[in-house]
């Protein structure tokens, strides 16, 4: 009898452990981060098709949008895709495209730190070469960095904020180029 108690007990630990850890794991991917896989190339050379990433879902939530983040979102033209493009322009900024560069607040974008300095911008049905155009507030201006085949907010308008769904933090798959993803405007000089 008292084997029977052992075996008893040690299923009950062992199921309500199991309920523990998978309670843990689905409040973190419904409140904190959540995978998400590249399909495409709009964001080559910084990410590859089929690549897996872990997204942030707090800053989401609290609106906390940083220019130069890579964010997942609800494909404005596509409603049933995800996309991940970069923020480029934030509510209240003024984006300009010209000659091939980007221009922001009146000054040219130094995006050397994830494009490069081949790599022209042209503008698109919305935002069109020298058309100055000023972010509404509740809406960015997203741009993936492989700019001649990405189709982003110069071709379908600003993004509404409430579309994102997380900020890009690390590259988990494939292992051998496991990354954490910086932005860059925060961390250059």
């Amino acid at each position: 009898m008292n084997i029977i108690r052992k075996i008893y007990y040690f299923l009950l630990d062992t199921i309500q452990t199991i309920l523990i850890i998978a309670s843990l794991i689905m409040v973190l991917y419904a409140f904190v981060v959540q995978p998400n896989q590249v399909s495409g190339s709009s964001m080559y050379p910084t990410f590859k098709d089929k690549e897996y990433l872990l997204s942030n879902l707090l800053n989401v939530r609290f609106n906390k949008y940083t220019r130069g983040d890579v964010v997942v979102f609800h494909s404005p033209v596509e409603l049933d895709k995800l996309y991940i493009k970069r923020i480029i322009a934030l509510s209240g900024d003024t984006i300009m495209l010209k000659e091939g560069k980007v221009y922001l607040n009146g000054v040219q974008l130094d995006e050397s730190a994830y494009l490069e300095s081949t790599v022209l911008t042209y503008g698109g049905a919305f935002l069109q070469d020298g058309i100055e155009r000023v972010v509404p507030d509740g809406y960015i201006f997203v741009m993936g960095d492989n700019r001649p085949y990405s189709s982003d907010s110069r071709e379908w308008g600003f993004l509404d904020r409430s579309k994102v769904v997380g900020e890009s933090l690390v590259r988990v798959l494939p292992f051998n180029k496991f990354k954490v993803i910086h932005n860059p405007f925060t961390t250059q000089k």
